[in-house]
Order: C-alpha cells, then sequence, then structure tokens
C-alpha cells in the first residue's frame, strides 16, 4: 500500500520521541524513513523495557514503517554512506544533542550549501544562541523550564502532565512544518532549514497562561482535575463509585447547567456566578454544589441528564479503559503491525483523509536494513529528483 507521500525519502538522525515521533508520522503516510542508529546499542528507547514481547512501549510505538541502518558516523567510510543517503533524500530530521552534527561535519549550513533540495529539520531543547542552547533536554526538563509543571497539579504541588507534550507538540510541529516545505519546494524547487526549538513549543502552548500573566499580572494556579480559566470544570465522585467530568465554558452553558441539570435556577439566575470571572472566584463553593449533585447519582444517571441538558461530560478512565474503548472499537481505529516478536496492535493514526491508505509497516530490529541499504545507495549516488 502507498501512501500521500509515497515516493519521499527521510532520514533520521533520531532518539528517544520528538522527531522519532515526527518521522513515524511521515511513515503513515508512506514516506519511505530509514532510521540512522548507532551500531551496538541504537536508539535509547529501545532499552527502556521489555513490555511488548521483548521490546520496549517506547520503541514500538515511534518506530514501526521505518528501516534501521546502524552506521557509526563517527568512521569516515559510513558517513560517506550517509552523504550516499543525504544525496537522494528529500527529508532529514535530527534531535541529537547539541553540537552533534557539527563535530560530525554534518552541520545545517553545510548540509543546506551541499544538498540545496533537502528539507532539514534541526529540533533541539533551547534554540541556537542564547544562554541555554548548550544544553540536553529532555521533556521534564523543558516542561519544567517552559512553566507547564506550575499550573498542572495543585497549589504548591506542581507536576509533570503523564502525557510528554514537550515531546509530542515538538514532533508535530515538525511534521506539519515538513508538509509545507515539501509543498512550497515543489513551487521553487528549494529545500528548507527547519529549526525548532523544544522550549518555543511548550511556550507556544502556554499563551493563555502568558497573557494572564503579561496582561493581567496574576499567575495561574493549577487546579487539579480543573481548569484555571473556568468553572465549575472537574471532574467530580459519583454514588457507584466512578468519576464524572463535566463543566462549563460559557455563561449560556453555566445557565443550562444550573437550571436544566442541577434543577437550580435560582442558581442560573444568580448575579454572584453571572460571569465566568465570577464563577472562577467561586470555585470552591460551586464544585461543592456540583459534586454534591453527583454524590447522590449514578454515572450513567449523570451523562444521560447531561446529554440531555448539552452539558459536556466524560467518565475518568484509566489506560486500560482507553485500551478496551468501545468507541475505538466501534470504529476501527486498531491495526496490526509487524514486529521482530510478531504481530502487535498499533493505533491507525489520526488525520488520515478518506481513501488515503493506512501504511502499516514493521518496527525494525536495530540494523536491519544496514547491509541493503548500504548496497542500494553506493549504487544509486546521484541526487534525487
Amino acid at each position: 500500500m502507498s501512501g500521500p507521500l509515497d515516493g519521499i525519502t527521510v532520514l533520521g538522525l533520531e532518539q528517544a520521541i520528538a522527531a522519532p515521533l515526527c518521522t513515524r508520522h511521515l511513515a503513515d503516510l508512506g514516506a519511505r524513513v530509514i532510521k540512522v542508529e548507532q551500531p551496538g546499542f541504537g536508539d535509547s528507547t529501545r532499552h527502556y523495557d521489555g513490555t511488548v514481547r521483548g521490546l520496549a512501549a517506547h520503541f514500538v510505538w515511534l518506530n514501526h514503517g521505518k528501516e534501521s541502518a546502524a552506521l557509526d558516523l563517527t568512521a569516515s567510510a559510513d558517513r560517506e554512506v550517509l552523504h550516499d543517503l543525504l544525496a537522494r533524500a528529500d527529508v532529514i530530521v535530527s534531535n541529537l544533542a547539541p553540537g552533534a552534527l557539527d563535530r560530525l561535519g554534518l552541520g545545517v549550513d553545510e548540509l543546506a550549501q551541499r544538498y540545496p533540495r533537502l528539507i532539514i529539520v534541526d529540533i533541539s531543547g533551547y534554540g541556537r544562541g542564547g544562554p541555554l542552547d548548550h544544553k540536553r533536554a529532555y521533556d521534564l526538563l523543558i516542561q519544567a523550564e517552559a512553566g507547564s509543571c506550575t499550573i498542572t497539579g495543585r497549589p504548591g504541588q506542581p507536576a509533570k502532565p503523564g502525557i510528554p507534550i514537550a515531546d509530542i507538540g515538538t514532533a508535530l510541529y515538525a511534521y506539519s512544518a515538513i508538509l509545507a516545505a515539501l509543498y512550497e519546494r515543489e513551487r521553487t524547487g528549494r529545500g528548507a532549514v527547519i529549526p525548532i526549538a523544544m522550549l518555543d513549543v511548550v511556550a507556544e502552548m502556554m499563551g493563555f497562561a502568558l497573557n494572564q500573566v503579561i496582561h493581567g499580572g496574576v499567575e495561574p494556579e493549577p487546579v487539579g482535575m480543573g481548569s484555571p480559566m473556568v468553572a465549575p470544570y472537574g471532574a467530580y465522585p459519583t454514588v457507584d463509585g466512578q468519576t464524572a467530568v463535566l463543566g462549563t465554558t460559557s455563561d449560556r452553558e453555566w445557565r443550562r447547567l444550573a437550571a436544566d441539570l442541577l434543577g437550580r435556577p435560582d442558581l442560573a439566575e444568580d448575579p454572584r456566578y453571572a460571569h465566568n470571572d465570577d464563577r472562577v472566584r467561586a470555585r470552591t463553593e460551586l464544585d461543592e454544589i456540583v459534586g454534591a449533585w453527583c454524590g447522590q447519582r449514578t454515572l450513567a444517571e449523570i451523562q444521560r441528564a447531561a446529554d440531555a441538558a448539552g452539558i459536556g461530560n466524560a467518565r475518568l478512565n484509566g489506560v486500560r479503559d482507553l485500551a478496551e474503548h468501545p468507541q475505538l472499537a466501534a470504529r476501527n481505529r486498531w491495526r496490526d503491525i509487524d514486529t521482530p516478536a510478531g504481530p502487535v496492535p498499533a493505533l491507525v493514526p489520526p488525520g488520515l483523509a478518506q481513501g488515503w491508505a493506512t501504511v502499516s509497516g514493521s518496527v525494525p530490529a536495530l540494523g536491519a536494513d544496514t547491509d541493503a541499504i548500504r548496497a542500494e545507495f553506493a549504487e544509486h549516488s546521484t541526487p534525487h529528483s
């Protein structure tokens, strides 16, 4: 099966999450992705655990649909192989440690000059220049530096979101920028240099909180299972031991929640709660009211009533609940992918247009494709057109 990026060749000088997730999504669209790994060790996520039939959960998630070439880039012969690859590649994505490419003679400026049609994505923690550009960057470190941990958790108890949002957000910005650069190259014939700093990505995600501080002078306080921006909005235990998640995002929704869901038209008309700013200040008392109402009802009763009132709602699920979620099953959101340990389930990638193929490639063993790639690209080392 081929996808819309069939014929596009991508090199991944990648590790961990940000670059591998970006290139995996390109593979999902049909691109040929060649993952360049250190011989004998490979991507660090290969060694996190053995959860998936002896393979690491992170690595299986991030790397299906790719080929693995084990190349020692400190050796001149393997650097020549890499240059043979670059001469025919469309895209290179790298998130190696600061200065690693420069030390190998593969700096962004050199690559852009030597391969003018190449799209070069340089992912770093802090960007080039500035006092922190030399520092290593992991998801937790960037989230801490960018303030996202302080608006997560509870007051005085900051927390890192369980999802690695710095890595994933960077991957998706890189992915979208590559698609735009491929489109631009069709018109101009020129490649592009795309520097992406993880700090910049999380700073962008912090936009509403930044505006609160810059324009209101107030640091947002975390509210656990809620939002510092709106109220009531949170998680409320039910009489049958479940947790209902519901709330309002506008004054009109608040009036529906109060009158139609809670049966409290007096609250809907109370001027103390008329506007969202008022309700945020009254968050504690409103949470107590909503919580008392939910605590006398089952989750099913709450969800039926909320749906009827036009109030958004959900059940607080665990990861096992997600793995068995009926909505995913009913919409055929699972497919099998191959691995060195046999087929395993994986989600169908989001964002596929109707009629596009679902490209289900394999998770590569370390260096599984090295010999074939050496032979192929040594024989055909003319630039890719």
